[in-house]
């Protein structure tokens, strides 16, 4: 499995706020050994969608990320999406919500889980 760094040119960072929450909801989900899975897939409004689960099993394509004693995972496939990516969690008066600040995005829609790429 490689290791990825985040100051590699594939790098994705994790905030610490995102960090954090998952941190909160691995202790919720009673899941202390999770980690953070980001898939992109087709569909959505604006022709890819993010994807985010917890999961306990990595795959030989995997790339790890990881920040304050969180693992970010995201497959080959999904990463030459997101590379240079930033992943957050955001809380203001929409709600709650992991979010990715994507450069490879040419365009996403008003909710922010979906993307196309140009």
């Amino acid at each position: 499995m490689p290791e990825a760094s985040l100051a590699s040119p594939l790098g994705v960072t994790l905030t610490e706020n995102a960090a954090r929450r998952v941190a909160f909801l691995r202790t919720q989900e009673s899941a202390p050994g999770a980690f953070l899975r980001l898939a992109v897939s087709g569909g959505g409004c604006s022709g890819f969608q993010y994807g985010f689960t917890f999961d306990d099993s990595r795959q030989d394509d995997d790339a790890v990320f990881e920040r304050d004693g969180v693992t970010l995972v995201i497959d080959n496939v999904s990463l030459e999406l997101v590379k240079g990516a930033e992943i957050d969690f955001v809380e203001d008066m929409m709600g709650a919500s992991f979010q990715v600040r994507n450069p490879n995005a040419a365009s996403s829609c008003g909710c922010g889980n979906s993307f196309s790429v140009g």
